[in-house]
């Protein structure tokens, strides 16, 4: 399972692209709305009696859940720095990649949801047969749709 968690309920713009990747592989996953800075022992509690396997962690502005949620567990977070109304994200992004040694976060590009989704859907690839078949075809895809793109190109 994989956990999501939304530092605000303004962020479920983005929730909804990665819970559709994580439904697309057939992926378990729960989503949670707690706040780091307003909701710490909640947050805690949460991390602490996880089932998940992953947290995907996802914050505006002063973004810090992605941190917060790495310094209470040792498995892997993915942050998604959430663009906001002050410097398009930048900070989000700062506050997100910019972890101390030692209590890593893998950060995804700024309002990332598939990304991180796919990351994550990476990692339980590694343990997983058909999750990496699927995997595959969907890469695969992805090539089919370029190679489709360049021939219908008309410039």
């Amino acid at each position: 399972m994989i956990s999501v968690i939304m530092g605000s309920a303004s962020d479920s713009h983005i929730g909804e692209k990665v819970v559709g990747i994580l439904k697309d592989f057939g992926v378990s996953y729960e989503v949670k709305v707690i706040s780091a800075h307003r909701a710490l022992n909640v947050l805690r509690d949460y991390v602490e009696n996880s089932d998940s396997k992953i947290f995907i962690a996802m914050a505006g502005k002063a973004a810090h859940l992605g941190g917060v949620v790495a310094g209470m567990t040792v498995k892997p977070v993915i942050g998604i720095p959430i663009k906001s109304s002050t410097m398009d994200g930048l900070d989000s992004l700062l506050s997100t990649v910019q972890m101390p040694k030692g209590i890593p976060v893998a950060t995804v590009a700024i309002d990332g949801g598939e990304n991180a989704a796919l990351l994550a859907v990476s990692i339980l690839a590694l343990e997983d047969k058909d999750l990496n078949e699927k995997l595959v075809s969907y890469r695969k895809k992805l090539e089919e749709d370029v190679i489709k793109a360049d021939r219908e190109l008309n410039i």
